[in-house]
């Protein structure tokens, strides 16, 4: 499983040549410049929200690939109804998809699309491959809900906001690992505007200090499970 981070909340998972990307927002970020979207293979796009920091980008790319948009019931209805592939779910629901088992899991957050209207609840993925599991948290405050992930499965990564304002801070995201048993983080949803500025060397000393190793890569950087 290779990941690789496209700035802010962006992902992207390669799963034996299947591609998958999470809440495309690319264009909008000046941070991102350096990566052209049409470019960017995607037969899944899943989205744990409808804010426009996490959508930006998704027409354009599935309009290209012909991705599959993976979502809640109301996102990926609303791309459904644009003529767009797409598989709806629902908190607790999970489906078997080529690349692994998804799961979309609880987020405490708002889901709104960019005119105002309702983007359902927001959410998070588990994402149980062939050798490899993984946890995309979303943006979400600390929940206790957290706690239900290890209990079904054994994580190799949790992906957790870190930015605070908005989602969880560096310490909630490190108590968070400790609910999701799981202490290989990939630290996203940080540095993209002022509001969520963070000082990268403390960060990474606060996970340190916990036993747990938190990664921040920089745009375009991959890692390999």
């Amino acid at each position: 499983m290779k990941i690789t981070f496209y700035g802010h909340a962006c992902i992207g998972i390669e799963v034996n040549d299947v591609h998958i990307l999470v809440d495309p927002f690319i264009s909008g970020n000046p941070k991102a410049s350096h990566i052209d979207i049409n470019t960017l293979e995607a037969d899944f796009i899943l989205l744990t929200h409808a804010h426009q920091d996490h959508i930006l980008d998704v027409e354009a790319i599935a309009k290209r690939t012909e991705a599959v948009i993976v979502s809640n019931y109301e996102i990926a209805s609303h791309y459904g109804n644009k003529g767009f592939n797409y598989h709806p779910m629902n908190h607790g629901g999970s489906w078997d998809f080529e690349f692994g088992t998804v799961k979309y899991v609880i987020a405490h957050h708002t889901s709104s699309f960019p005119d105002g209207s309702y983007g359902g609840q927001p959410g998070g993925f588990v994402i149980e491959g062939e050798h490899k599991n993984i946890y995309i948290a979303g943006d979400t405050a600390l929940t206790m809900d957290m706690k239900l992930i290890p209990m079904r499965t054994k994580l190799d990564l949790a992906i957790l906001p870190i930015g605070s304002n908005f989602t969880m801070d560096v310490e909630d995201a490190i108590l968070a690992s400790d609910f999701v048993e799981c202490d290989k983080v990939l630290g996203y949803h940080f540095d993209t505007f002022g509001y969520i500025e963070i000082d990268h060397e403390e960060a990474k000393r606060k996970f340190f200090n916990k036993g747990k190793d938190l990664m921040l890569l920089e745009i375009g950087q991959s890692i390999e499970l």
